[in-house]
Order: structure tokens, then C-alpha cells, then sequence
């Protein structure tokens, strides 16, 4: 950790979340450009710190800017190792995974397993779609409500989802993606809060993936803590993928808790 400070920060979001990429790269693209104006000003308020606004962390912890070229991050240990410990021992009993069909993703249309275990929590009546697969959100657990409000309490964000990953070792891994999908609010940041085995996540610049990548540009690693939080801002997914690798020196259990904003749209809308 850099230093102790409480951040304030001010930086002009494009709230459609398409900024930099082609115009012609998807109808979910589109449709996120061609948002009435009515519906952006409800996702604006409810999501604090946005387009121009003075946005100062609520509680002084040693935060970590985190900054590359279209990167934006900041990574604090939220926890301390009781507090840590405590959640992670209450998620491994409560949290229950997905299984069957909703526990594999579509790959060159083909269903495979996922290499970890997955569940959604939230609002009632939301849902998260990705790789062939929608996921339902069960009810807030308590031990989860516990850890959105802290977040809340240190950086000023609200979050209505959270989707939990749970990799038994380091052979359990995530392959390279954004976290772009569209019931997701682009403006609002994604909170990633990591639980037991520390795990290295990488991102990686979408112009220097592949051999025949467009640039070179480093990639960045950012090793998450027991009891870190990690907050990817906007533009970050738009210009970056990330993931998380297969780690074999790693032997014991990590939960990754990533809290979301998904947007609810009228029935005609989805």
C-alpha cells in the first residue's frame, strides 16, 4: 500500500461504456447507445460519484491507484485477518453453488464446465447472463449484506449482485474476459473481494492479445490478499480483459465475491 488517504477523485465517465470501441461491434452496443435519456438519469442516481462528480471515499483506508493505459483501479485490504478470516469460514458453510446446466458456459457452441464453482445473490427478480448461461440471483445472505455495506461504507458505492466464485486450488481458474455484459451498468464499478489462497489477477490489454497482437503493451498482475478489495472503474473493461490463471503452487481454497449494479429494464426492453 501507497499511503493512508481518503481519495477524492473527479473523471467524466461516457455512461454507455462504449467508448473506444467500434460502433459496429454488436447490437447490445447499440442499444446501449440509443438508452432514453429518462432511464441513464435513474442508472446515474443510482450509482454514486459519476459523470463530473467530486467522488471522495467515505473511509480512510491505504489505498492503491492501480493505472495503465485505459486502467483504472483501486485495491485497499478492506479487512483484517479475524474479519477475514470470519467471512471466509461463514461463506465456505452458507454460500451454495450452482450445479448441472447452469454450471457450465458456452464455448464455439459447445457447453463445457466451469474450472470453479459459481452463485449469484441479490435484488429479487435480478439475473446475470453470460456464455450461454442466466444465472438467477437467490436472496442476500447475511454475510453478504455484512460485506456490501463495508464496501459501501469505505468507498461510497451501492451494489444490488454479487456473483461468487469459489476455486478449490490453484488448478481452478478464469479465463481471460471483460465484465461488460449488458444488465450491467458500465458507470457503476465492479468490487471484487477476495477471500483465503492469494491469487494473481491479470489484465491484459485487448490490443496486445494473440500472436498477431496490434501492440505491445505489459501486461498488469495485481496479487489480491486475504481481505482485499479491488475496485475496477470505469473505463477499465472496456479496454482490458483479465483473468485469473492457473496457479499449481497454490493448494488451498479463494472466494471471490465481485459486486455488480445490474441494470433493470422493462419488460419490453429485454
Amino acid at each position: 500500500m501507497d499511503r493512508f488517504v481518503t481519495r477524492t477523485r473527479k473523471r467524466k465517465v461516457d455512461p454507455t461504456g462504449v467508448k473506444g470501441k467500434d460502433a459496429g461491434s454488436g447490437s447490445e452496443q447499440g442499444e446501449r447507445n440509443t438508452e432514453d435519456e429518462g432511464g441513464l438519469e435513474k442508472r446515474l442516481q443510482s450509482c454514486s460519484g459519476l459523470v463530473e462528480d467530486d467522488t471522495e471515499f467515505t473511509k480512510p483506508l491505504p489505498w492503491k491507484k492501480i493505472e495503465a493505459e485505459g486502467l483504472d483501479c483501486d485495491y485497499t485490504l478492506l479487512f483484517n485477518r479475524l474479519q477475514a478470516d470470519s467471512h471466509f469460514q461463514q461463506l465456505e458453510k452458507e454460500v451454495e453453488y450452482f450445479s448441472g446446466d447452469l454450471a457450465k458456459v458456452q464455448v464455439f457452441g459447445k457447453f463445457h464446465n466451469i474450472p470453479r464453482k459459481q452463485a449469484t445473490y441479490g435484488d429479487p427478480g435480478l439475473n446475470y447472463s453470460f456464455s450461454g448461461v442466466k444465472l438467477m440471483a437467490r436472496p442476500w445472505m447475511p454475510v453478504l449484506e455484512i460485506i456490501s455495506d463495508q464496501i459501501t461504507e469505505a468507498t461510497g458505492h451501492t451494489f444490488n449482485f454479487v456473483l461468487v466464485n469459489r476455486y478449490k486450488d490453484g488448478n481452478d481458474h478464469i479465463g481471460e474476459h471483460q465484465d461488460d455484459e449488458r444488465e450491467l451498468d458500465p458507470a457503476c464499478p465492479i468490487a471484487a473481494v477476495s477471500f483465503g489462497a492469494v491469487q494473481d489477477l491479470v489484465f491484459r490489454h485487448q490490443e496486445a492479445r494473440g500472436k498477431n497482437a496490434a501492440r505491445k503493451i505489459e501486461p498488469v498482475k495485481v496479487a489480491l490478499q486475504h481481505g482485499s478489495l479491488l475496485l475496477m472503474n470505469w473505463p477499465t473493461n472496456v479496454n482490458w480483459y483479465h483473468s485469473l490463471p492457473v496457479r499449481k503452487k497454490v493448494l488451498t481454497p479463494r472466494i471471490s465475491l465481485t459486486f455488480r449494479w445490474v441494470i433493470t429494464r422493462p419488460k419490453s426492453q429485454k
